[in-house]
């Protein structure tokens, strides 16, 4: 018989928690949906007039096309290809997209051709201040614009109950913010220490090394991190390692 697999999602509570859902019940598993982030728009809107834009989430695309933003002249930098389906589905074409999903390879990706360049970074107020360091190390004038906040929905931490319980097979982390939101609304139910433990005997996957090294600096083991720094792949490759089959 196969073995119960139970999986927190911690993805935001709109149609990307619905889709992450949908993916773990097709691959077999039982999703636990936790969403860890909710969005808070704050109305603000890209410089139009920089030599590149950066967007570094699919949400920072919809809320800048929402209120009218377009590219014009300027090239469209992506952080990866979720951001780039989404720029792709409000008809705008993305220019560059980096060899690795992160921060800093959209500087090592950036940093020949940065110097002298004016450089808008369009994001959330949780980015990495190594984008904004790194591009200005190479010379570019940077800019960043604050689109929308991200903060833990008050009902957040179901998850880490069953945690704490030993009741969660395995954990799909796609931030350090959801690690850290996960861990916060522990301690609000005073099971921090017990929800690690849980997470100890559990399968823990992260998208990309920031959220890795968020994990490990507090105190919980990562066995998978996807080459590919996409949520499909962070759940296929969690079911995967979660789920033996055992033979009666």
């Amino acid at each position: 018989m196969t073995q119960q697999v139970r999986v927190a999602v911690f993805r935001p509570n709109d149609e990307r928690i619905e889709t992450a859902v949908e993916l773990l019940e097709s691959l077999g598993a039982t999703p636990v949906a936790d969403p860890m982030l909710a969005i808070e728009p704050t109305g603000a809107v890209p410089a139009s007039d920089a030599d590149y834009v950066i967007f570094t989430s699919k949400t920072g695309i919809e809320l800048a096309a929402q209120v009218g933003w377009q590219p014009g002249e300027s090239t469209l930098v992506s952080i990866g290809p979720g951001t780039s389906a989404a720029a792709n589905s409000v008809g705008w074409d993305v220019d560059i997209e980096p060899e690795t999903y992160s921060s800093s390879g959209l500087v090592e990706r950036l940093k020949a051709e940065a110097a002298g360049a004016t450089i808008e970074v369009a994001r959330s107020d949780h980015g990495s201040q190594v984008l904004l360091d790194g591009l200005r190390e190479a010379g570019a004038d940077v800019s960043e614009t604050v689109l929308y906040r991200l903060v833990r929905p008050r009902e957040a931490g179901k998850s880490a109950k069953l945690a704490a319980e030993g009741s969660l097979e395995a954990a799909a982390f796609t931030s350090s913010l959801t690690v850290e939101h996960f861990l916060a609304a522990a301690a609000e139910r005073d099971i921090r220490d017990a929800a690690l433990d849980g997470l100890t005997n559990a399968v823990v996957g992260v998208i990309g090394e920031p959220t890795r090294e968020t994990a490990e600096a507090h105190g919980i083991d990562v066995d998978i991190v996807p080459s590919e720094a996409t949520f499909e792949a962070l759940a296929t490759a969690v079911v995967e390692h979660a789920a033996p089959t055992y033979t009666e």
